[in-house]
């Protein structure tokens, strides 16, 4: 039973890792997508219509398969509310480190130069 559930998992797992959200985020999350973050996380609205539409077919006797759109729809929402931030942070940590970068470049400059000039 356990080596079922093990290999659906993993089924599971290679299925979704060709999700649209999963592109998504791997894209916001390369240096230059850093800045998409933010615009991004407004694709999580049609997400919300999705699954609320689905939640009002259900109650008014809609099949019963729709929960799992609902949790699908709910879950690239999440997805994407949790990546903006995370860019957001990202995009900081590369910004000081290019700033950290530029600094010693011009640091290393201005010694050589220097150097140069007392020789």
């Amino acid at each position: 039973m356990f080596r079922l559930i093990w290999a659906a998992g993993v089924r599971a797992h290679i299925i979704l890792s060709y999700a649209p959200t999963n592109f998504l985020i791997a894209a916001t999350r390369t240096r230059r997508g850093l800045c998409w973050g933010i615009p991004a996380m407004l694709l999580a609205v049609p997400y919300w219509f999705v699954a609320s539409w689905c939640i009002t077919t259900i109650d008014s006797g809609g099949p019963g398969w729709l929960n799992l759109l609902v949790l699908l729809a709910i879950w690239n929402m999440l997805k994407l509310i949790v990546n903006g931030p995370i860019t957001v942070l990202l995009l900081f940590c590369a910004w000081t480190c290019d700033v950290a970068t530029r600094r010693r470049a011009h640091r290393v400059s201005q010694t050589e130069r220097y150097d140069k000039v007392w020789r």
